[in-house]
């Protein structure tokens, strides 16, 4: 470490800090890259939707999503139509890797201290409860019977959000990655819990209780390292019908599953859950979450009136949350934190970075568009009232973040051209050596 700038000592509590070792930015680089590439395809997929649900053959659209591969499947609650299918199966596949996230995260990653882990739980909490209570609030000023939908807004989509940090923020201090990463990670495991709790309906204990017996025989298997593909596929196969069949979403599965996963290894090398990570990440985000993402972004606007449509209380309220609740919530809990607490924004970030961050978080779009169905139904008159919403909202966050961290990148760009000029014999960027003060 350079002596000339040393680390501040451990007693000293800081908002942000930068991730501590190179190895562990390699890491968190490597997953912001992949959901870069996951983010692309899954607004690939939604793009095809919007295009072919406003096409001449919008009605082969329908007829897809609608189809049920297998009609003789009742017995098992497996009668399901396409749409379904990626509602209910393939994001099963996303919520498991959200599960390693979570345990990685839990375990050797930032919540595994609660002093550090104290300011993005806060964060996540208040970024869900603002949103919600601004989506209760129009329901209630308008009287529209919507209030079924209040969490539709809560959730941050950790694919989007992180393809747009990548995308425009190349420069941006590590610190602040990291943090979203563990924002997302937190909401998505609050998500999980408002779905499993509120979204759950014609709940039969029983099954549930059944499953316990594959996720058990799931657990021994991946605890000892044994990786048997022949044995662990049907186990989860098992996991995830018996939970279907309980009433409770069927992407609780994945979720529990991923939760048996060990993260640490026996010697030096990484755990299971890295490596399981490793391996089921681009089925998650090259397949699972682009096909939902077709089936379920698929707005018709053909002979709607957009003015009427965008005004719909159920609209405006979940755009509102995403966009100002969202903010409102990420960032005003964090200046609250550090305006009656002894914590301190670090110095190598400002304010304007956290804001833009904060305005990223409202991005709201696989979980959203989930608890949609969830909340209404699918086919519903006001499905296409939640798409719109959730599309509406999630551009204009993203737009709004975008404006303002771009300015902050450019910033950061020119600090780090600076760098480079000096020399670098050990192969660790100088800033990672150093906690130079924030630009404003």
């Amino acid at each position: 470490m350079n002596d000339r700038h040393p680390t501040p000592p451990t007693s000293e509590r800081r908002l942000f800090t930068r991730v501590s070792s190179w190895p562990e930015a390699r890491f968190l680089g490597a997953v912001l890259r992949t959901e870069t590439v996951g983010g692309g395809l899954l607004l690939l997929g939604a793009v095809l939707a919007l295009i072919w649900a406003n096409s001449p053959w919008a009605d082969s659209y329908a007829t897809l999503g609608g189809w049920v591969p297998w009609p003789g499947g009742k017995a098992l609650h497996l009668d399901l139509d396409l749409a379904t299918w990626a509602a209910d199966g393939l994001l099963a596949v996303f919520f498991f890797v959200v599960g390693l996230e979570l345990k990685r995260e839990f375990v050797a990653g930032e919540l595994r201290d609660p002093r550090r882990a104290a300011l993005p739980v806060v964060a996540a909490m208040c970024g869900m409860l603002m949103p919600a209570l601004f989506y209760i609030g129009i329901m209630l000023v308008s009287g529209t019977d919507g209030l079924r939908g209040w969490a539709i807004p809560v959730a941050t989509d950790i694919a989007f959000a992180l393809a747009v940090l990548a995308v425009i923020g190349s420069h941006l201090p590590q610190g602040l990655r990291a943090f979203l990463l563990t924002l997302a990670v937190v909401d998505d495991l609050l998500a999980i819990v408002v779905i499993a709790i509120f979204y759950t309906a014609d709940f039969s204990f029983l099954p549930l209780l059944a499953a316990l017996l594959p996720i058990g025989a799931f657990a021994l298997l991946v605890q000892r390292r044994k990786t048997w593909w022949w044995a662990l596929l049907p186990l989860a196969v098992t996991t995830w019908t018996l939970v279907h069949a309980s009433g409770v979403h069927a992407t609780i599965a994945g979720v529990l599953l991923g939760f048996t996963v060990p993260v640490l290894g026996g010697g030096a090398g990484p755990g299971l859950a890295e490596h399981l990570e490793h391996r089921w990440r681009p089925v998650s985000a090259g397949v699972a979450v682009p096909v939902f993402a077709f089936f379920a972004a698929g707005v018709s606007l053909r002979g709607t009136d957009l003015g009427g449509l965008l005004t719909d209380p159920v609209v405006l309220g979940i755009a509102v949350g995403l966009v100002f609740g969202k903010a409102v919530g990420v960032f005003g809990s964090t200046w609250l934190m550090a305006r009656f607490t002894r914590a301190e924004l670090d110095r190598e970030l400002s304010w304007s970075d956290l804001f833009g961050v904060a305005c990223l978080a409202g991005i709201g779009f696989t979980v959203s568009l989930l608890i949609g169905e969830l909340a209404f139904g699918a086919g519903t008159a006001a499905e296409d009232k939640v798409k719109t919403g959730v599309l509406t909202g999630s551009l204009v966050a993203a737009t709004v973040a975008s404006i303002l961290l771009v300015r902050r990148n450019a910033v950061y760009r020119r600090i780090d051209e600076q760098d480079r000029r000096d020399d670098n014999q050990d192969g660790v960027p100088d800033v990672y050596q150093q906690r130079p003060a924030a630009p404003n």
